[in-house]
């Protein structure tokens, strides 16, 4: 869920498809907060915060691009998963595919044993990003937008660099504008593309379709006006479209349906992707085998032969132009 203030006890549930066809996203239910001072409970340190992630995953990846861009590699450690989620089990931890990692922190073979290990009688989703407490052993949060906040400016203590320290990716001045983007971006968009994909029904498809891309012809609309979505700079907001956009020509136009258009026919939106993958150390952070393979050999209900597409070809560093670009902002 996003948008919403941070609290010890959130609500929760399971995704489900409503009575007209319509995925429904369920609500994270950890929703405690770092903070540099400690009056939370959980103070900013370094070392002893822990990271579970997918590279297949948007959310989790807002989480991985923040915390590179801030520098706290070596403060925060992270663990992979597998990109193959199994449906009986849940995410699983295996070392032996590319990429992924063991669970070096608890040991677990599976994710909901580390849920299990903070709430003993969890039954509930369990998802990716999570924040674990190595002193605490327990869970802090799995909501991906509040993690990025806390990475943003509540470890900056701990930055490699001063520039890292300064950087803010939600700056008080704009805050209310990456708000109001946030909160169309991602129910047409970060959320649209899974409405369209696990719809079952034409009605309501149409619905998350159609949706999707108006709101991708207002972001095009904006980027033909200004460099980022808010402003001169790249910011929250950027980087939670950035996630969806990256994956979406790759996976979601063909695996989930929504292929009315390319991302690499928007003359503005496909620079303006290109431009955030060749920010230093953003290209680290995708890793399009976990992303492919997740999609197409996971959701068998949709793709159930499991054959992964060969395509298509995506240049990301070809040259984006837009710092060449005058804009009106």
């Amino acid at each position: 869920m996003e948008n919403v203030k941070p609290e010890h006890v959130g609500t929760t549930g399971k995704s489900v498809i409503d009575k007209k066809g319509a995925f429904q996203r369920a609500q994270s239910v950890f929703r405690n907060w770092v903070t540099a001072d400690g009056s939370s409970g959980f103070k900013a340190q370094a070392g002893r915060y822990h990271l579970y992630v997918s590279l297949a995953c948007p959310w989790a990846h807002r989480t991985l691009i923040v915390r590179k861009l801030k520098g706290l590699e070596d403060v925060i450690s992270v663990n992979v998963v597998d990109w193959l989620l199994n449906f009986e089990k849940g995410w699983e931890f295996n070392e032996q595919r590319n990429g992924c990692t063991p669970d070096t922190v608890n040991h677990a073979k599976v994710l909901s044993e580390i849920y299990n290990k903070a709430v003993p009688d969890y039954k509930e989703r369990v998802t990716v990003p999570v924040l674990w407490d190595k002193e605490k052993k327990t869970i802090v949060n799995n909501e991906s937008s509040e993690i990025i906040r806390m990475l943003n400016t509540e470890f900056n203590e701990f930055c490699k660099t001063q520039a890292q320290k300064q950087l803010d990716l939600y700056p008080e001045s704009l805050r209310k504008d990456i708000d109001d983007v946030n909160e169309w971006i991602y129910p047409n968009i970060n959320n649209g593309v899974y409405r369209a994909g696990f719809a079952t029904t034409q009605e309501a498809y149409d619905e998350a379709v159609t949706g999707l891309f108006e709101a991708l012809d207002k972001v095009e609309s904006i980027l033909s006006k200004r460099r980022y979505l808010v402003g001169t700079s790249l910011t929250e907001a950027d980087i939670r479209l950035f996630v969806t956009l990256v994956r979406f020509d790759a996976v979601y136009e063909q695996h989930f349906k929504c292929n009315k258009r390319r991302i690499l026919d928007y003359p503005n939106i496909w620079p303006y992707v290109r431009e955030i993958y060749q920010t230093p150390g953003i290209a680290e952070t995708v890793n399009m085998e976990h992303i492919k393979k997740h999609y197409m050999l996971s959701h068998r209900s949709i793709n159930p032969y499991g054959i992964v597409s060969i395509g298509p070809d995506l240049d990301f560093l070809a040259p984006h132009g837009r710092d060449q670009m005058s804009f009106q902002d």
